[in-house]
């Protein structure tokens, strides 16, 4: 009994359906041609756009590091905030610094003062000479004049000898004292050299006693400081802090050699850094959101990367306000050429196949065919198609899943 209840509700289903089909298509008739939305393949000039990975870095990054061994006394900046050149970050302990400084200047005085006790050596050492040299000419006089008296004989011969031998010890005296000038000067020049090894010492002091104040070197943005007060710091030390100018931003991207090449290129046959120069540089943010700031082209490395065949690049960004901060990811994007006479379809309109691309062309006569295409860059919504179609043909854009080869359709739009 349920058999046969079964089997009539199934007859019943069986007889509905056919009912429906034949309202719906009459034997003999066509089907209704699918309506499509179609859109006209436009040709114009594209302007080709290329995206790179960059990271952003600061334009001068400065680390502060201690020059001179002492344990950091305190901390005279806030971290990340805005620093100014010569604004005091960290100071170390100065008192031995400034006892070193004392010595020193105390040794400089000492030797200014055996520089002058030299001078007024050589001072009374010339005198001397010049007594010495004074008295044997005074026995050179008596000593000719007695010679002379000789051959007359009014002299004795003892007088003679006393006065030759008085002028021989004059002769002496003038030239031990010549000798004692020559020691005189030649301490001075020893004196001297102390006085300018201790000044040397006094600046050395007080350099290394200026170096307990560790300042910034440029207007920027203080970072974390990487030693706390208390903490025992020197030269061997890596840095206590690090100190950016971000305004302008650096970021760094990297391009492939062809890329390279092809950006690089002047049309005016300019040099290659001026062809770059005129880049315009966006940059996308890691939300998805783009910088409203345009950047401009810095510098391209010496080199082109042996192992990835790529060349590092550098732009520049207006960064207002500190916003961008070094250690950010983005994409940095660049219209690197004008594509002439462009093929430009809706990226709807391109139908992905296992292999391939098709778009689906309708002719005059509203009848479809599916065409393979090649398509190139991306422009906004739309694809450059490099291959496989003509200016001003149709395409569908809407109704691809209800289309085929060879089928007509009702087109709707132009």
């Amino acid at each position: 009994m349920q058999v046969k209840i079964v089997l009539s509700g199934l007859a019943g289903v069986v007889l509905l359906l056919a009912a429906a089909c034949s309202r719906a298509t009459p034997a003999g008739q066509a089907p209704i041609p699918p309506v499509v939305v179609l859109t006209q393949v436009e040709q114009q000039d594209v302007p080709i756009s290329a995206e790179w990975i960059g990271t952003l870095d600061g334009m001068v990054n400065a680390a502060i590091r201690a020059q001179v061994t002492g344990y950091l006394l305190r901390q005279e900046y806030t971290e990340g905030s805005f620093v100014r050149k010569g604004q005091l970050l960290f100071e170390i302990d100065p008192r031995p610094f400034h006892a070193a400084l004392s010595q020193a200047q105390g040794q400089l005085a000492q030797a200014k003062g055996q520089l002058a006790q030299a001078k007024a050596q050589l001072l009374q050492s010339e005198a001397q000479l010049a007594k010495s040299e004074a008295d044997q000419i005074r026995t050179q006089r008596d000593s000719d004049r007695y010679v002379s008296l000789a051959d007359a004989q009014a002299v004795t011969q003892q007088d003679i000898d006393n006065a030759v031998q008085n002028n021989v010890s004059a002769k002496a005296l003038v030239k031990a004292a010549a000798a004692q000038v020559e020691t005189s000067k030649a301490q001075i020049q020893a004196a001297g050299a102390a006085v300018e090894a201790a000044t040397a010492a006094v600046e050395t002091a007080a350099v290394n006693l200026g170096f307990t104040r560790l300042t910034a070197p440029i207007n920027g943005i203080a970072g974390l400081a990487q030693m706390q007060v208390g903490n025992l710091v020197g030269a061997s030390n890596g840095p206590v802090t690090t100190v950016s100018t971000l305004d302008p931003i650096k970021v760094y991207f990297t391009v492939s050699e062809q890329e390279y090449l092809g950006f690089a290129r002047s049309p005016d046959g300019g040099s290659p850094e001026a062809a770059m120069r005129r880049l315009q540089l966006e940059l996308i943010l890691a939300d998805g959101t783009i910088y409203p700031r345009k950047g401009k082209f810095f510098f391209a490395n010496r080199e082109v990367d042996p192992k990835t065949g790529a060349i590092q690049l550098a732009g520049l960004f207006p960064n207002p306000g500190n916003v961008l901060r070094p250690g950010q990811f983005g994409r940095v994007r660049a219209v690197v050429r004008i594509q002439k006479g462009a093929l430009l379809v809706p990226q709807r309109a391109v139908i992905q196949m296992q292999g391939g691309y098709q778009v689906a062309v309708v002719d005059g006569a509203n009848r479809v065919s599916l065409r393979s295409v090649k398509p190139g860059a991306r422009y906004g919504a739309q694809w450059i198609i490099e291959d496989g179609l003509k200016p001003n043909e149709k395409v569908v854009v809407e109704g691809t899943d209800k289309v085929r080869s060879g089928i007509q359709v009702s087109p709707k739009g132009t």
